[in-house]
């Protein structure tokens, strides 16, 4: 039996769905993760102050000019200038990262948690014949392993993916306001990762399916051999048993082989990709320098913010392997959320209580002894029930009249 294949739209749908809850703290955390582009954006500004203004004792940024003279003037002022930028921004950047790491896990954690009380209470209400067919191990494989892929989706796959085209847009206003043909490269370079990200998704994605398939197969065969562990041993299948389960597990070990074939392929393209535009950036940016178009500094400037934009790109398109292992864990999470339940609850449906023993007489049979209503309140296997609590069988002498 097949699981129902959902579009990437839905799935993320369903996704923010699942989050509305918490959405205040991802939009906290979105706003976090923001702080880092302008930190990103002003790393590499300590050392092109130490190398044009202190080095090459060119005139500092315009939007430091409202230091006093005395440090302006002297080498030294100037390059405690830039180590305590370069200590301030570090210090900030860390906070900032401490801050988003913290929010981030819990609300990862509280997603997770929220998803799997869900499937959980979802699989008490679904029929027998469903859990004959699938097992119970598939509902405990999709609970356990498939819920977290909504923490990293949600937490460690969106907001990311945001910061990052924001840090690319700023980047490349920068680079150009320095050197337009630099940064008419960097944006040659980020079309060709994302079309290299595109292509290789949907088939990232199949393999991925088989192998959350053929790994929850294999967990089914521990459990219905563990579960069954009398009749195993009773009929000698031990050896047969382990033979299945070394079959399944050696299917799921060569699918995981070929999904890191495929990843590190797409990896080795993506390296390539951006060794290419690095060196074509350092070859141009070198050769304004020489021609005096471009300061030192600035070129230092370009290449950190290179560095910079690159390792979130790269990050990105190699993270397509865990953002497709993700989504495929999101299938088969939300396919058990789809089947119907034995019985549908009503909207307005209300709550049964707590069954117990009676606490009034009035509940009892009026002729009920002493002796019966002491067995109603202390029960035992060793104590028999009375005569009213089973259901009324013919006398035998009445047996006897008919024959």
């Amino acid at each position: 039996m097949r699981d129902r294949q959902y579009s990437n739209v839905h799935l993320y749908r369903r996704l923010l769905q699942e989050a509305r809850p918490f959405w205040g703290h991802v939009v906290l955390l979105f706003v976090g993760s923001l702080l880092s582009t302008p930190l990103a954006l002003l790393t590499p500004l300590p050392l092109k102050i130490a190398v044009d203004s202190v080095i090459e004792r060119k005139p500092l940024p315009a939007f430091l000019d409202f230091l006093p003279l005395s440090v302006t003037e002297s080498t030294s002022g100037l390059l405690l200038v830039a180590v305590g930028l370069l200590i301030g921004i570090r210090v900030l950047a860390q906070l900032q990262s401490l801050a988003t790491e913290l929010l981030g896990s819990y609300t990862g954690e509280r997603l997770v948690l929220r998803l799997r009380a869900t499937l959980f209470r979802h699989v008490q209400r679904l029929s027998l014949s469903y859990h004959d067919v699938r097992g119970t191990s598939d509902s405990v494989y999709r609970i356990q392993y498939d819920a977290p892929a909504i923490r990293w989706i949600v937490i460690q796959g969106v907001t990311p993916l945001i910061t990052a085209g924001l840090m690319l847009i700023g980047m490349i206003v920068v680079t150009t306001r320095i050197d337009w043909q630099l940064a008419v490269v960097v944006l040659a370079v980020s079309p060709a990762l994302f079309a290299i990200t595109w292509v290789s998704r949907r088939s990232l994605r199949r393999a991925w399916r088989v192998e959350r398939d053929l790994d929850s197969s294999a967990m089914s065969v521990v459990q219905e051999v563990l579960g069954g562990l009398r009749i195993v041993k009773t009929f000698g299948q031990e050896e047969r048993e382990h033979q299945r389960f070394v079959l399944r597990s050696d299917e799921g070990t060569r699918a995981r082989i070929r999904l890191a074939l495929s990843k590190v392929s797409f990896s080795i393209l993506i390296g390539l990709t951006i060794a290419g535009g690095t060196a074509t950036v350092l070859y141009i940016g070198v050769r304004h320098v020489q021609s005096g178009v471009l300061t030192l500094g600035n070129l230092l400037v370009v290449m950190a913010y290179l560095a910079q934009l690159y390792q979130p790109l790269h990050a990105m398109s190699s993270g397509i392997g865990t953002l497709q292992a993700s989504l495929a864990s999101a299938e088969r999470a939300f396919y058990l959320l789809d089947q119907e339940p034995d019985v549908k609850e009503l909207p307005q449906a209300r709550p049964l209580r707590p069954c117990g023993a009676p606490s009034s007489s009035e509940t009892f049979p009026s002729r009920m002894t002493r002796a019966d209503r002491s067995w109603t309140t202390s029960a035992s296997p060793s104590r028999p029930a009375p005569a009213w609590a089973w259901p009324a069988r013919p006398a035998r002498g009445s047996r006897r009249s008919r024959a």
